[in-house]
């Protein structure tokens, strides 16, 4: 095998067609919703990497220290030699890993992002010129096949980005890790937990008004890939904690009546003055409540590790 592979599983023309069947989707029906995934063009992710180092923004620095105190013990109980990244991206926290697992001998990153994969491989094969890159350009959340590498395997699924997928689709989305895993191989799973209100709110409306700018850029990319007369200024960015349904939820709200065009599709969408539209929702969770869905798909959470001040959790579970 060569030190870097790159499979593409996804269509080129898949994500127009995706972003296309969404916002159709999304801007039709009532609320009005579009996925959280379309924040992530260019200048989104260089948002997001800002959020990530705000005061307010705790879950990557908890995450990251979870990974720092606990990589060995995580290595030790899944003594992995393939490692699948779920959203990989820059696969900058996945270093803690790979430096305490010994016999690893594959890395398997899966992304919609050639760039984010090929610039991650590259930095990574500089580093680490043993190890085999094999990287899947893939919708994780539509159904996955791996390469062959060995076992034992360990997925990672961090950043508490189970969070942003709703009660139905996690429930499927972990019936399709499920499925990946033979005995001995394992999930790392990153969650979120449930905690003070004001702290909630504050991670996702920041005071410097960087969330605001990450929430609003999509429309940004409404108006560069399909053409929509929308204006940002029209909206104000909402965050707003559901304590029945323990998420938060990302919204724009239309300042004033207006019709949004898209001519891309043909579309011509109204928004009410005041009328919301959801962009994200990112569920926090309590132990009980993982366990019970791993559960539910077929896996068993065997050990649980927060960060010090109890706010994230990662998680490992096994194949039943």
């Amino acid at each position: 095998m060569s030190p870097f592979l790159l499979t593409r599983t996804l269509p080129e023309d898949a994500t127009d067609a995706a972003l296309r069947g969404d916002v159709l989707n999304g801007l039709t029906r009532t609320p009005k919703t579009l996925p959280p995934k379309w924040f992530y063009d260019a200048r989104g992710s260089e948002l997001f990497e800002e959020i990530t180092r705000l005061p307010e923004y705790y879950p990557t620095r908890a995450e990251r220290e979870i990974l720092i105190d606990r990589s060995a013990e995580i290595a030790a109980a899944t003594k992995a030699r393939t490692l699948v990244e779920l959203g990989s991206g820059s696969s900058e926290k996945t270093r803690h890993l790979l430096d305490e697992l010994n016999d690893l001998h594959s890395y398997v990153p899966v992304d919609v992002s050639e760039s984010a994969l090929r610039g991650a491989a590259e930095a990574l094969l500089e580093e680490r010129p043993g190890l085999d890159v094999h990287a899947l350009i893939a919708d994780f959340t539509r159904g996955l096949a791996l390469p062959g590498t060995p076992g034992p395997r360990l997925v990672a699924f961090l950043g508490g980005t189970i969070g942003n997928l709703l009660p139905a689709e996690r429930a499927a989305f972990l019936s399709s890790v499920r499925s990946l895993l033979d005995p001995g191989d394992a999930l790392l799973l990153g969650t979120d937990l449930v905690k003070d209100e004001d702290v909630l709110v504050r991670a996702y409306d920041d005071a410097s008004g960087v969330t605001a700018a990450f929430n609003k850029n999509v429309l940004n990319v409404l108006a560069r890939e399909l053409g929509a007369d929308v204006d940002p200024a029209d909206f104000d960015h909402v965050a707003r904690w559901d304590p029945q349904k323990e998420w938060i939820e990302m919204r724009l709200r239309a300042r004033h009546a207006l019709s949004v065009k898209i001519p891309e599709l043909d579309l011509v969408v109204a928004f009410e003055e005041g009328e919301e539209m959801r962009t994200e929702v990112s569920a926090k969770f309590r132990q009980e409540g993982v366990r019970t869905e791993l559960a539910a798909a077929g896996m068993e959470l065997t050990n649980w590790w927060t960060d010090r001040e109890g706010r994230f959790a990662l998680s490992l579970a096994t194949a039943r």
